[in-house]
């Protein structure tokens, strides 16, 4: 209707890889600092997470989660029990990549060994004292349809009721197609139940958002914004986050911590 006042999309602008290293957890605690971010996610497994947790605020409205993680780094579980999953590592004893992880059969063990390192990540991160909100993944892998079913098991073990959606927003240059929407679709439909779980209406970099957001006004709820600050591949993303980039949205937002969807 006309003159009628659109409501706030509520905003959740997520910093992936804390722990990854000092660069980054330094970039990520600055702006956690500044509220240019509200919600973070740890790597469990990574070199510097142990030091990048000792530094992190103790009064901020930031929400933390886990960054599942299956595709760098070296696992939690000890070697003599890694059974199936020990096929997704190299010679050095570390994860492969999202490559070597996709390719595999997820037979009943190899779900199985998933679940015990993944279960093992996200109790590092509740025995440094942090409050879980949510889970995503490195490398988007909680999306792949084989591990499904480890995802819902690890939310019925801890109690996790919030989660990443797949990516379903995208450059007007470079849209995606039908088909690869549907089974997103279906997908998330999957996610959103068996356990009752929630997500963001959608989800994206906060670079596409800030390309359209700055042009039409987008028609979600909610969204999730994915960013990766000091990171030397995103350096011009962690640029804009220290600007006053919320000035040229066309439309109404409020930032929000997962705690808060």
């Amino acid at each position: 209707m006309p003159g009628m006042k659109r409501d706030q999309m509520k905003v959740i602008i997520n910093a992936d890889d804390f722990g990854l290293n000092s660069e980054v957890n330094a970039a990520i605690l600055d702006l956690v600092g500044r509220g240019g971010i509200t919600s973070v996610t740890m790597l469990a497994n990574a070199p510097a997470i142990q030091e990048g947790v000792k530094e992190l605020p103790k009064n901020s409205r930031c929400s933390f989660g886990v960054h599942l993680n299956l595709t760098e780094f070296a696992p939690l579980t000890p070697r003599a029990s890694l059974g199936e999953l020990a096929r997704c590592l190299g010679q050095d004893g570390c994860f492969l990549n999202e490559n070597a992880l996709s390719s595999q059969k997820f037979s009943g063990q190899l779900c199985e060994s998933m679940f015990i390192e993944l279960k093992l990540q996200v109790e590092r991160i509740l025995s440094y004292g942090v409050q879980v909100s949510h889970f995503d993944s490195h490398n988007h892998i909680h999306t792949l349809p084989g591990l499904l079913p480890v995802l819902k098991k690890l939310q019925r073990h801890f109690g996790i009721r919030k989660v990443r959606t797949s990516r379903n927003v995208y450059p007007l240059s470079a849209r995606a197609s039908r088909l690869l929407l549907l089974k997103k679709r279906i997908w998330d439909f999957a996610l959103r139940h068996y356990p009752s779980t929630t997500c963001t209406s959608a989800f994206t970099s906060f670079a596409v958002f800030y390309a359209l957001a700055t042009e039409v006004i987008l028609p979600y709820e909610s969204i999730e914004l994915m960013v990766h600050p000091g990171n030397t591949d995103f350096q011009e993303e962690t640029r804009l986050l220290f600007s006053r980039w919320q000035e040229a949205i066309v439309f109404p937002i409020r930032l929000i911590p997962y705690d808060e969807l």
